[in-house]
């Protein structure tokens, strides 16, 4: 299922610290079904992409449409790309202890531009102890280290209504 964006008829950007967000009366609707597109990204200066190489290319070979930001994106590089791409789901891998304050950034962001019929789900290296406050804190799922990819394909699939 795709979406496709309407906004309201004023128009109302904001500029807010170099983001462009959204109208503020945003409304979707479904249009014509087709692969589920997923967003996905490193953030921060981590750059160790291995992981979220292998995961974006097991998305794509189960049929979901992936669109891969690569290395060094900032939570507002992120959710413009989200913006503009228009992902079902945004998939964030984290290897810096930065993972509390970046995931939530990224929520607040989407939550700023009225997407939050966006998800997130995260990977990478996550205490088990912060997995339950990210979820607690809006994460659709948290992969870490071990995961098989059927395990993630089919959690996500099960997840996003594919």
């Amino acid at each position: 299922m795709l979406y496709h964006l309407t906004f309201s008829e004023n128009n109302d950007y904001r500029q807010t610290g170099g983001l462009l967000l959204s109208p503020v009366k945003r409304k979707i609707k479904k249009t014509a079904s087709g692969p589920i597109k997923i967003l996905v990204a490193k953030i921060g200066l981590d750059g160790h992409d291995r992981g979220i190489k292998i995961i974006a290319q097991a998305l794509r070979d189960a049929g979901f449409e992936v669109v891969y930001l690569g290395i060094h994106n900032s939570p507002e590089e992120i959710v413009r790309a989200a913006i503009q791409e228009d992902p079902r789901a945004i998939g964030i891998s984290i290897h810096s202890a930065a993972h509390m304050i970046l995931f939530k950034k990224v929520l607040k962001l989407l939550k700023k531009c009225h997407a939050e019929e966006i998800k997130v789900f995260g990977g990478g290296i996550i205490p088990e102890e912060d997995k339950t406050k990210l979820l607690k804190m809006g994460l659709l799922s948290i992969f870490t280290p071990g995961a098989s990819l059927e395990d993630i394909v089919s959690t996500l699939k099960k997840q996003l209504g594919a």
